[in-house]
This record gives structure tokens, sequence and C-alpha cells, in this order.
């Protein structure tokens, strides 16, 4: 048997999508799919900072999209915020800090809507976590995953009002990270009495290596498809491609 590695990419149908925001934008995306089954939820994500190299193809969202259709059954919805540019091309518009992003993060969840893609979970990481806390609050919403939270854009008004919210918020905070680490993570959401903040010990910002991605996904199926928990780390070998 063959081990899961950065480069495994498993069967799925994958297609090229387009998202329409409300302010008339076209933005570029991707759905992933499981090949040969209805998918059991659906993951939205939102990607960090664009101003620094964040977009659709982030390493978490991309590796997210080779192995969680096929392994756990989920939907991977990725797309660029307004003016970020990917292998997949650039969305329209310009980035305006997480302001006008908020019809980028509606167009997403429509289109989930609209295809019937069943329970959205907004998982977003790092920029992608602010747009989670101040947009994400839709009927449509299951819950979200924050990777990395920064807590700066979005601070205790959105914390407050995702409590009143009352859907599921997990925080993955890394012991190591740049910005927000466990101790203060658990202070600033205590304020939402249904968050769940888990520590990763070791990990960084940027969740950089094979063992850091497989805590981020664990944790990503383990709230949208616990059948599917733990994930595996070997397949056959007619599963594999690589990238």
């Amino acid at each position: 048997m063959k081990h899961i590695s950065a480069s495994t990419v498993l069967p799925a149908k994958r297609e090229p999508i387009t998202l329409h925001t409300a302010d008339g934008l076209e933005l570029v995306g991707e759905l992933a799919v499981p090949a040969d089954r209805p998918p059991v939820a659906t993951m939205v994500c939102l990607h960090p900072l664009p101003t620094h190299g964040g977009m659709m193809d982030s390493h978490l969202f991309r590796k997210a999209a080779y192995r969680l259709p096929a392994q756990a059954g989920l939907a991977v919805l990725r797309f660029n915020t307004r003016g970020t540019a990917s292998e997949r091309g650039t969305s329209e518009g310009a980035f305006d800090g997480g302001d006008a992003e908020r019809f980028d993060v509606a167009a997403a969840l429509e289109y989930t809507e609209f295809h019937g893609l069943p329970h959205p979970w907004l998982v977003g990481w790092s920029f992608g976590t602010e747009l989670a806390l101040k947009w994400g609050r839709d009927p449509l919403v299951e819950g979200a995953i924050l990777i990395s939270p920064p807590l700066r854009r979005a601070g205790d008004a959105e914390l407050d009002a995702w409590a009143e919210f009352g859907r599921p918020l997990v925080a993955l905070v890394p012991e190591l990270d740049d910005y927000l680490r466990p101790e203060q993570a658990r202070e600033r959401f205590a304020r939402v009495p249904q968050a769940e903040v888990i520590d990763a010990e070791g990990a960084k910002h940027l969740w950089v290596g094979e063992p850091r991605v497989r805590v981020v996904l664990n944790e990503i199926v383990k709230r949208l498809n616990p059948e599917a928990y733990p994930l595996g780390t070997e397949l056959a070998p007619w599963a594999e491609h690589t990238a």
C-alpha cells in the first residue's frame, strides 16, 4: 500500500465554476464532489489574505479538494475572492479588505443552495476566518471551522453575533501562531458558548508539512462527516494520480 502524500490526488468529479456576486462580479472557482456517490456535506473554503499570497489553491484547501471527496464523501467548493488570482484564473473586482467580500461569501452560499449541495460549512483560513465571522451568519450555514484565526478584522462584536447565531464554531489554533495563540484564543472565544478551541501542538500559522495537513483535514472531517473520521493514510495503487 502507498501512503497518501502531499501530491496525492484521489478520484473525484472536478469542474470549474463561476460565482456571480450581487454587485455584479464574476468569481472563478472549482467544485469537487465524490466520483461515485452524492456528497454528505459541503466545505466552502475561504482562503487566506490575497495580498500575502492567499488564494483558492492555498495548500490546505487544494489538498482538501484532492482528498476529501474520495476519503470523506464531501463536496469541496473553492473560489478566489474578488481581485484574487490563481491557476484557475483571476476573479473580477479588487481586494476590499474584507468588506465588499461579503458579496463573495454570499455568492458561494447561493451557489450551494442553487445546486443542492448539502449541509454547507464555512472553512476559513486566516483572513478567511474573518470573512466567516463577519459575513457567514447565514441560515444556510451549519457551522464554521476557523483555521489560524487572527481575530483582527473580526473581533468581539463578530464573536458576540456568532454566539447569538448559535451555530457550531471550531477554532484550530496553532501553538506557535504569529497572530493568536491558544491561551489568548480561549479567552477571546469564551464569548461564544458553543465555540470549541483546539490547540495544535507544534503547529504554525501556515500548517506546513503533511502531519499538520492531516490534523486540519481530520478536524474538518470530524465535524462534517464523523463516520469518515479518522482519515486513512494509505490507499490502493489504482486510487492515486499526482497533480
